[in-house]
């Protein structure tokens, strides 16, 4: 009999430039500089792809959207979320919880959390308390303690759909 939970954990890193906007898990930050990608660079939703594509065992982001497809450059990552959740549903798994965590030195995540706990939720068709947002400092150590990038990682729980018995 095969598990009817699984766990997936997705990890995403991009360095800074000053030529886009700042957006994370689908919210736009005001600050001075985006992250640099093919996509819109979004490393929370890049990591949570990651940690739904890793909980089927299906790869990962990369080989579903590749970097070097024209059609993906400039991508609203909550396309590329959207998309990866259909087939997971389609295969009859759901989301029970996401934990995740952002690594960035600035700017200053904490009054952005909410709006990215409900950008995520609703992606996933899933109530804001099961989806956790975190950040932290890297305390000044290595490239993204020097300001060049942010990072995250994310855990996702998924459970096979229950049937409904009367359909």
């Amino acid at each position: 009999m095969s598990s009817q939970i699984r766990i997936g954990l997705g990890y995403d890193i991009h360095k800074y430039t000053p030529t886009r906007p700042l957006k994370i898990g689908g919210v736009e930050i005001p600050y001075a500089q985006g992250l640099d990608g093919h996509s819109d660079a979004d490393v929370l939703l890049h990591a949570l792809c990651d940690a739904l594509l890793g909980a089927l065992g299906w790869g990962d982001i990369g080989q579903l959207f590749p970097p070097g497809d024209p059609r993906y450059a400039g991508a609203d990552s909550r396309e590329l979320v959207k998309e990866i959740f259909e087939k997971v549903e389609k295969a009859g798994w759901q989301v029970v919880n996401v934990d995740s965590v952002i690594i960035a030195q600035k700017p200053r995540l904490s009054p952005y959390y909410q709006a990215m706990r409900d950008s995520i939720a609703s992606l996933l068709k899933v109530s804001p308390e099961v989806v956790s947002i975190k950040a932290t400092t890297p305390e000044k150590m290595g490239a993204l303690g020097r300001e060049e990038g942010m990072a995250a990682y994310c855990v996702v729980l998924l459970e096979r759909r229950q049937h409904d018995s009367t359909s």
